[in-house]
């Protein structure tokens, strides 16, 4: 090879080196009013999506964070409350978001969950907590008959009543009707979970996709990002028959897309909404209530940067976990192959400072 060549080469790699930094570069760093994580998780494999927070029955701040590794060679992963990965489940193909419920009925005995989509397979997986192992016989089908399948979004409601818990199921493209899916999750009486269609419901503006999705199981409702359009609000029990749109909000202010959506309560019905505004990465924060008396109207409260990149996936929970989150923690994704934790604390300051 001439001088001239390896003089090019050696440029070349240096750019690409170069285009790489400036693709994990934070938007954000160089703005004071960043909230910078608490701890950041170690990297995962491939492309994190989303979190979901599982709560140790006895000690908190045993904890757990659960993350999805999204891509053919995809995982679950579990994390610690200081970042350290702890476990990781393999061989799911491209698992994308996750949520967790407590308490399912599997040969009489209550177990936690965790509830992944896994999207080429068109499945939803089911894994019980602390340990992460399968108990879905290796997947649920959804969306079964449909052109449309690929699932993306999830989120568990538990209803208060009966303790049911159902799944439902967003997907990467569907009609502008029906665009969820509501599965009942049950003990199938040899020691594994399967799921029985409930409901089909909610609308879908055709613009990009639907992908974070959240229950508030006290209120009773859930919440989907409709990406570059806004977050709608429906009742999350199918056994109400009613599938009329509370609310569509969020619709100004965003740069890009409408992402992750997590829910911090301070009180029975009271607490914020906070959904990622993923172009400029920040979240928006939003009443739990509503604003003006109205639990369906939904004004903005303030704008927070976070150094979370880009993110898709969030969770949040307002239970004493220790020392660094002695309020509460608050979770993002983050386009380096991370998670970013953050002490609520930091939030909340910001969120104070918007209300005076």
């Amino acid at each position: 090879m001439s001088n001239s060549s390896i003089y090019f080469s050696a440029l070349a790699l240096l750019l690409l080196a170069s285009c790489s930094e400036q693709v994990k570069k934070s938007k954000n760093t160089n703005n004071p009013n960043t909230v910078q994580a608490t701890v950041i998780t170690e990297a995962v494999k491939h492309d994190t999506d989303d979190p979901a927070i599982w709560i140790h029955p006895t000690d908190a701040s045993k904890s757990l964070i659960i993350g999805t590794d999204k891509d053919t060679d995809g995982a679950l992963y579990a994390f610690d409350l200081d970042g350290k990965i702890v476990k990781r489940v393999g061989n799911i193909q491209r698992p994308n978001n996750v949520d967790i419920a407590y308490g399912i009925l599997v040969n009489g005995k209550k177990v936690d969950i965790a509830v992944t989509t896994e999207r080429q397979a068109n499945k939803i997986r089911l894994f019980t907590l602390p340990d992460l192992t399968p108990i879905d016989n290796g997947g649920i089908e959804v969306f079964t008959g449909e052109a449309e399948r690929d699932p993306m979004g999830i989120a568990l409601y538990t209803r208060p009543a009966d303790h049911v818990i159902f799944a439902i199921v967003g997907r990467k493209t569907g009609p502008s009707e029906t665009y969820l899916w509501q599965y009942e999750l049950m003990d199938n009486g040899k020691g594994a979970v399967t799921g029985k269609l409930v409901r089909k419901f909610g609308k879908y503006s055709g613009k990009k996709e639907i992908e974070a999705i959240a229950v508030d199981n006290e209120s009773g409702v859930v919440y989907y990002s409709d990406e570059q359009v806004g977050v709608r609000k429906y009742k999350a029990d199918p056994a109400a028959n009613d599938n009329t749109e509370l609310a569509l909000f969020a619709q100004q202010g965003f740069s890009q897309d409408h992402e992750g959506i997590a829910i911090y309560k301070t009180g029975e019905k009271t607490g914020y909404i906070l959904v990622s505004n993923q172009g400029s990465q920040t979240f928006m924060v939003y009443p739990r209530e509503g604003s003006n008396g109205n639990p369906n109207k939904y004004e903005l409260i303030t704008e927070i940067p976070v150094s979370a990149m880009e993110t898709d996936g969030a969770d949040a929970i307002n239970l004493n976990l220790g020392s660094k989150y002695p309020e509460g923690i608050f979770i993002a994704m983050s386009t380096d192959r991370t998670f970013h934790f953050y002490d609520w604390r930091l939030i909340d300051e910001k969120i104070k400072a918007a209300k005076k």
